[in-house]
């Protein structure tokens, strides 16, 4: 199968590439290279059945040279800057929304029928249900984030009925793992790496969240695409477990040997937009015979372990 890949450059996007070469997929990689590494497609690189198509998704023309024999696209290209939304509210409307509406118009125009697509755990806001299932009902939205995506999953329902495609949404929970550069975790490596002694961190610590490892989120996704023929498919991916954001520092700390001097900005939230909360049912990917492979403090871990192996992340960035 011929597959484009969005964001292919990217933490999660340059994994599902890993993936789809091993099973002998003839894969072309879309990015735009703001915030995706080419260090990351180095063993693709090295691959025939793949090509690299530098082009950015709002670019109309660009999107359809990259999607010319797709069968099937995995739509990751994204802004996931959730936490300055508020500072340029146009940019999640344009790289989430509209681009989104770009790849269905492209697909539409190339005879392209699959959709893969990574939406958020944020789309629920701030629910009264936990674990938080697929058919909550949603309440009000607190970040542009999440709204954005929200409305790019309703572009992606409504070509789906009106154009017959098919459309497999996956809603996220924080992924983490090997090539993972942005996020709490890597903001707190990084201030620790600056200065071993002090941490800051804002809210008050007791923000419960939930983690993946990006190799069981690939897991996830692939065996929803394996196991139904359904026009459209909505999955929570996360783990059955939460921990306080207290708990992964504890981790990261006992990994670094470090005992920094911790300080807190106060709130349960650490920005506008930040949920305190987060914990999906993930019931109906299981159903399925998925199972998560990391517990949380494993997949912290991981993490820890690659951006302490790789500190040229910190001149990407």
């Amino acid at each position: 199968m011929r597959v484009l890949v969005t964001g292919a450059a990217g933490f999660i996007g340059s994994h599902m590439v890993d993936r789809l070469l091993a099973e002998d997929h003839t894969v072309v990689g879309l990015d735009n290279f703001s915030t995706g590494q080419q260090r990351f497609l180095e063993g693709a690189l090295a691959n025939r059945q793949f090509r690299l198509h530098q082009g950015d998704v709002l670019d109309r023309k660009s999107l359809g040279e990259a999607m010319q024999g797709a069968e099937m696209v995995v739509h990751f290209a994204a802004n996931a800057d959730v936490r300055f939304g508020t500072e340029h509210p146009r940019k999640d409307l344009e790289q989430n929304t509209i681009a989104t509406w770009n790849v269905l118009e492209a697909m539409r125009e190339h005879g392209c029928s699959r959709i893969v697509f990574s939406s958020t755990g944020s789309v629920y806001g701030e629910p009264e249900l936990f674990p938080t299932p697929e058919n909550c009902p949603f309440p009000l939205q607190t970040s542009l984030y999440g709204s954005s995506k929200l409305a790019a999953e309703g572009l992606i329902q409504a070509y789906c009925e009106g154009f017959g495609m098919q459309g497999f949404i996956f809603r996220f929970v924080s992924i983490l793992g090997e090539r993972y550069s942005h996020g709490h975790v890597f903001d707190f490596y990084r201030q620790l790496f600056q200065h071993p002694e002090r941490l800051h961190v804002l809210g008050n610590g007791h923000q419960r969240k939930s983690y993946l490892h990006v190799q069981d989120c690939l897991d996830g996704i692939f065996t929803a695409l394996g196991a139904t023929n359904a026009r459209l498919n909505v999955f929570n991916l996360g783990t059955d477990e939460d921990c306080e954001v207290n708990d992964s520092i504890g981790w990261i700390c006992e990994y670094l040997g470090l005992r920094p001097e911790i300080t807190y900005s106060g709130g349960e939230r650490g920005w506008i937009g930040d949920s305190p909360f987060i914990l999906l049912d993930c019931s109906r990917i299981r159903a399925l015979g998925w199972q998560p492979r990391f517990t949380i403090p494993q997949a912290v871990q991981a993490t820890i372990q690659y951006v302490s192996q790789n500190p040229w992340l910190f001149e990407a960035r």
